[in-house]
């Protein structure tokens, strides 16, 4: 069960002017925060069961990730549910790596929902990795991009959508957006792939296509996601591949 709730919200004014107010400072507005708290349908047995099971979470990161995947998951179907219900290409999926905090924990249902655990582990902030020289320095490509010292291919964006459907678990959107990624890539990085990459990512439309006809019709079976997983990686490698050689 996933309940949202918004908090620190101002006060709506019921006569609000439609003309807008003139003002001297910008100064900040205050912004109200959402909290998504997704509760297990099936209660733990006792209280010292519910403690061992967030004690063994706090020393496995395995498990920890398992637990976010599924938060991501239940939260990216209900926003994907809300984006295609009011029509809105702006309402736009979301990770726990973007929370302002993540805890996991145990306690009564309805308490739970409003925010109140018995015990809660809040969970240590992602550490910013530092790119190195070698690396792909999206902060300085990010520069460059706003310097106009380069600019940004098509088919990353592309590639960037399809690997957001296939975390979201929407294989068919993916497919689609694969394979139009695909044919954009291997336009646009032309002779920049080396011919062994090239010739594993030519043999990929095979795949793509096939998982993309598969996707017009319904779902799709496990063999052509992975084979379209396995594809949509070797796009993201060519693609990071061109970033290092060019940040060199």
């Amino acid at each position: 069960m996933l309940v949202l709730a918004t908090l620190g919200a101002a006060e709506r004014r019921r006569l609000r002017s439609r003309r807008g107010r003139t003002v001297e400072e910008g100064a900040p507005k205050p912004v109200p925060t959402t909290r998504a708290t997704l509760v297990r349908p099936q209660p733990f047995e006792t209280e010292l069961t519910a403690k061992s099971w967030l004690d063994g979470l706090r020393s496995d990161e395995s498990r920890v990730r398992t637990e976010l995947a599924e938060g991501d998951r239940v939260l990216g179907s209900v926003l994907y549910a809300h984006r295609v219900a009011h029509a809105d290409p702006y309402a736009r999926d979301v990770s726990s790596r973007q929370a302002l905090v993540v805890r996991i924990g145990f306690g009564d249902g309805e308490a739970v929902a409003d925010g109140r655990y018995v015990e809660a582990w809040e969970l240590p902030p992602e550490p910013r990795r530092r790119a190195s020289r070698s690396m792909e320095a999206p902060e300085e490509r990010f520069a460059a991009l706003l310097g106009a010292r380069e600019h940004v291919l098509v088919c990353e964006e592309l590639v960037l959508r399809a690997r957001a459907d296939l975390d979201a678990e929407r294989p068919r959107q993916a497919a689609l957006q694969a394979r139009v990624a695909l044919e954009s890539l291997l336009a646009e990085l032309g002779g920049d792939i080396p011919p062994e990459r090239r010739s594993a990512l030519e043999g990929d439309r095979a795949a793509v296509g096939d998982a993309a006809n598969a996707a017009l019709g319904g779902d799709l079976d496990e063999e052509l996601v992975g084979a379209l997983a396995e594809a949509v990686g070797r796009m993201e490698a060519a693609i990071r591949s061109r970033r290092l050689s060019s940040s060199s």
